[in-house]
């Protein structure tokens, strides 16, 4: 069977007619050449009594020497009693399954399934740890394939970086998305759970947090002089006030906020708990939210950033501001001490119920059965909480003696 009759320059003077036109080279291989110009390799041969063509690419992205070796290759197979046809279909499924069960595929698929169960602070983290530590060295891989070596190296390297608690979530993320995986059928086994103990352990953190009544009341006085923007007042001196996480005070907006009822309403979604938490309004924290309004109520956000009023204010500008006033928010105040210094205080007073000041701190009490029925959670009694401590505010700002709090606390 004669081959190779085609020549480069025959194929770059063919021009398109009419009707499509084939070159043939020989060996059943073709150029076929279309009415608008486009040039597609082409292989005709029979298999088990059947006529077949088999698609070797486009000129000029597959040159005339290349297709003439996809050729001969796919003849060979043909003598060897093999389908070229069925081969590259199987290499299609192959690849296409390759491309769905990496680590990143699966890793996303993992994200998008469980998402709606997490804040959206956690859904965020949750992502980004692998996008900037995990996805560019093993993402692309077949999370079957990769090995408990690789995945170490990863995280030792975001240890290295001096983020250990980082490192050890990336750990706890990668498990969770190769248990993801063996019940969807991509792996057959954790890997993570091969590095127990690999690195270093987490140090136990402890916010740093005043609860000497005195002392706090200084710290109140500060930061009821404080010269930053009414913004960042307001939410500095809430913070203190309120008892929430940092982050629930910065994402707070004007919808979640009845200032007719007095409470504040955050969604589950945006609680570490994920459950409705209800906050009563004190009047001088309803007073804060009633001066602020008007400068940030158009918004979404009560706390809007600088750079953007579509976003909140950043995580850092409550530890800033601690600093500012000279605090070390290492050692002495930082923005999440504030609820360490209210549940010290209030616990210490003797005069509330223990659970009462858990669920205004948004800790889970009690056992599972207990949660499901305790929907009212204690509203009245947290109301006289909330008066009660910022009244306790008022009068430590002020320099008068306040809150005996109790040896047994």
């Amino acid at each position: 069977m004669a081959t190779n009759k085609l020549t480069a320059v025959k194929i770059n003077q063919a021009k398109p007619g009419e009707k499509s036109q084939k070159l043939t080279d020989g060996g059943g291989m073709y150029l076929l050449l279309d009415t608008k110009g486009g040039k597609y390799w082409r292989l005709d041969y029979r298999f088990a009594k059947k006529r077949k063509t088999l698609a070797l690419g486009t000129f000029p992205d597959v040159s005339l020497e290349e297709a003439r070796q996809a050729r001969d290759a796919a003849r060979k197979q043909i003598t060897s009693g093999i389908d070229p046809s069925a081969v590259r279909k199987v290499e299609k499924l192959t690849a296409s399954h390759r491309a769905n069960n990496t680590f990143e595929a699966v890793a996303r698929e993992w994200h998008q399934e469980f998402s709606p169960t997490w804040t959206k602070h956690t859904q965020e983290k949750n992502l980004r740890i692998f996008v900037v530590y995990a996805f560019p060295w093993i993402g692309n891989r077949p999370i079957a394939e990769v090995t408990a070596p690789e995945l170490l190296a990863i995280i030792r390297r975001v240890k290295d970086m001096g983020y250990l608690d980082t490192a050890h979530r990336l750990r706890m993320t990668a498990g969770q998305v190769f248990r993801y995986g063996i019940s969807t059928g991509r792996c057959e086994r954790d890997i993570s759970a091969d590095l127990r103990g690999a690195i270093p352990p987490q140090r136990k953190r402890h916010y740093a947090a005043i609860t000497d009544p005195t002392e706090f009341g200084k710290l109140l006085r500060d930061i009821w002089a404080y010269q930053g923007s009414l913004i960042t007042r307001s939410a500095f001196r809430l913070s203190a006030l309120f008892g929430l996480r940092p982050g629930e005070v910065r994402n707070l907006e004007w919808s979640e906020v009845d200032f007719d009822s007095r409470l504040i309403r955050i969604p589950l979604g945006k609680m570490k708990a994920r459950r409705l938490h209800v906050v009563p309004l004190a009047d001088q924290a309803a007073a804060i939210l009633e001066d602020l309004k008007p400068l940030t109520g158009a918004g979404r956000f009560c706390f809007p950033g600088l750079q953007s009023r579509d976003r909140p204010m950043s995580e850092n500008t409550i530890n800033s501001a601690l600093r500012r006033l000279g605090y070390d928010t290492q050692s002495e105040q930082s923005a999440h001490g504030f609820r360490s210094s209210f549940s010290t205080m209030a616990h210490g007073s003797g005069l509330f119920r223990p659970e009462v000041v858990e669920v205004q701190l948004a800790h889970k009490h009690g056992d599972a059965v207990r949660l499901a029925y305790d929907r009212g959670d204690f509203l009245e009694e947290r109301r006289n909480l909330m008066t009660w401590w910022a009244g306790q505010c008022d009068q430590m700002r002020e320099g008068a003696a306040v809150i005996q709090i109790s040896i047994a606390a």
